[in-house]
């Protein structure tokens, strides 16, 4: 117990560093009056970030097109309606000559982001026609961007956005979210191949590795090509403590598998509500590769820098995952101890120095896979959390405890997820996942990768 205290103690002591959502050098700002609920109508150019508080909820975006130019242009004087869910806020914007927009919101809860397409300038339409009106929900202390793409001219005229066009950047971005899925769930297939436990605190080591990145790129001022490294091994360290201190005492006083998970999930809501008390709950953005728009033309896709990268850095660490596992000594032990573990001690494997070294890789795999999809979704106290369903489903699809089953299965998942949105609605996309987890499981009960086992 008093090892559980000490490690608690100093990741907190690292998680310290990390500002509280909402700190403030100045005094505390009055409380607000309480105003009845109005409807305005006003113009970007008068609501500015420099007008509204540091802590204030907005709803806002870009509105842009290439002109006959190639060159990308605002679209000015677009009318756009934010209306809160019960109806009790309202107001109508028009974008200033940037195309931008901002609105101010009295709080979280769910809005309606209207476009009025016949404020739309001559030549210009909505890519999506029938998607004049878009949804978002807010969360305390959350602001988001709603974006309505726009096509001029022949683009416009020939509809660009078919269904293959759809289709071809969807399975794009279905690759990059499953090779995000599949690095952080190669760990969790690991640790349940070596030790037989089910970590539901593994998604809790995807946030840790997003957090330190951002301790170090934003709060201290590293760019990100130091902060991630750095990031990846505070995270992997972490892990072999959590091992030293908490699982290998447990695993040798006995206790069950289903205790060491009921373990895992208390684990997890502690470091989960942890990180929500000193990062809060609002969602950030790195310093670095953040706004990025000029990418490289293939087709319909738009191929920006920040992507192509991740998807490179993730599929360099795969195949080193691989080479690894199937050349060197170690990673040979580790497949020796997954597939019988009592034959592997008696063959003369230091298990518990593999278990150990399984835990490491495992947490610095997710602390990459949590930094890489912070980048693209900016980093959040429960973005782990979030995935740790998906990464469940990648490592059952593709065969329990088998690394390349964890690939495999997570490549599935992220593709099916973002296609499905093509015929229904994003909101959805999750369900279409686990559908199709549902019937292949029923057709291969032991996964794609994995073995069948006679049981009698």
């Amino acid at each position: 117990m008093r090892r559980v205290l000490v490690a608690l103690v100093a990741l907190a002591a690292v998680l310290g560093w990390v500002p509280a959502a909402g700190a403030s050098t100045g005094a505390p700002a009055p409380a607000a009056p309480e105003q009845e609920p109005t409807t305005t109508t006003t113009t970007a150019a008068t609501t500015t970030t420099t007008q509204l508080p540091a802590d204030a909820q907005t709803i806002g975006g870009l509105l842009r097109y290439e002109d006959e130019d190639g060159e990308v242009v605002g679209a000015e004087g677009i009318s756009v309606t934010i209306e809160s869910g019960d109806g009790s806020f309202s107001q109508t914007v028009e974008s200033d000559a940037d195309g931008a927009y901002l609105v101010a919101v009295p709080g979280p809860g769910a809005y309606t982001v209207t476009l009025d397409p016949d404020t739309l300038p001559d030549e210009v339409v909505l890519r999506n026609a029938d998607r004049t009106s878009l949804e978002v929900v807010l969360r305390p202390g959350q602001s988001r961007n709603v974006l309505f793409p726009l096509d001029f001219g022949e683009a416009a005229k020939r509809n660009v956005s078919t269904t293959a066009d759809r289709a071809a950047r969807l399975t794009f971005q279905g690759i990059r979210f499953g090779l995000i899925i599949a690095m952080a769930a190669i760990g969790l297939s690991l640790i349940f191949g070596t030790t037989g436990l089910v970590n539901f605190a593994h998604g809790e080591m995807v946030t840790f590795g997003a957090l330190v990145a951002y301790l170090f790129n934003v709060t201290i001022g590293w760019h990100l090509y130091i902060a991630a490294p750095l990031a990846i091994a505070v995270a992997a360290l972490s892990g072999a403590i959590i091992d030293r201190i908490l699982w290998r005492p447990l695993r040798e006083r006995g206790t069950g598998l289903i205790a060491m998970l009921v373990v895992s999930i208390g684990l997890s809501i502690l470091l989960r509500y942890l990180f929500n008390f000193q990062f809060g709950g609002r969602t950030r953005p790195y310093a670095d590769f953040t706004l990025q728009r000029d990418g490289i033309e293939f087709g319909p896709l738009n191929i920006v820098p920040r992507d192509l990268i991740g998807m490179i850095i993730s599929v360099v660490a795969l195949v080193a995952v691989a080479i690894f596992l199937q050349r060197t000594r170690m990673g040979k032990a580790m497949r020796a101890v997954s597939d019988n573990r009592d034959l592997a001690e008696s063959s003369g494997i230091n298990v518990n120095r593999v278990i150990t070294f399984v835990w490491t890789a495992g947490a610095g795999l997710a602390a990459l896979g949590g930094i890489l999809y912070g980048l693209s979704e900016q980093v959040s106290f429960q973005m782990g959390f979030q995935l740790l369903l998906l990464m469940f489903a990648g490592v059952t699809l593709g065969g329990l405890g088998t690394a390349y089953g964890a690939l495999v299965g997570s490549m599935v998942v992220g593709m099916v997820m973002e296609v499905s949105t093509i015929y229904i609605a994003p909101e959805f996309k999750t369900v279409t996942a686990l559908f199709i987890l549902i019937v292949i499981l029923l057709v291969r009960p032991q996964g794609i990768l994995g073995q069948a086992e006679r049981i009698g």
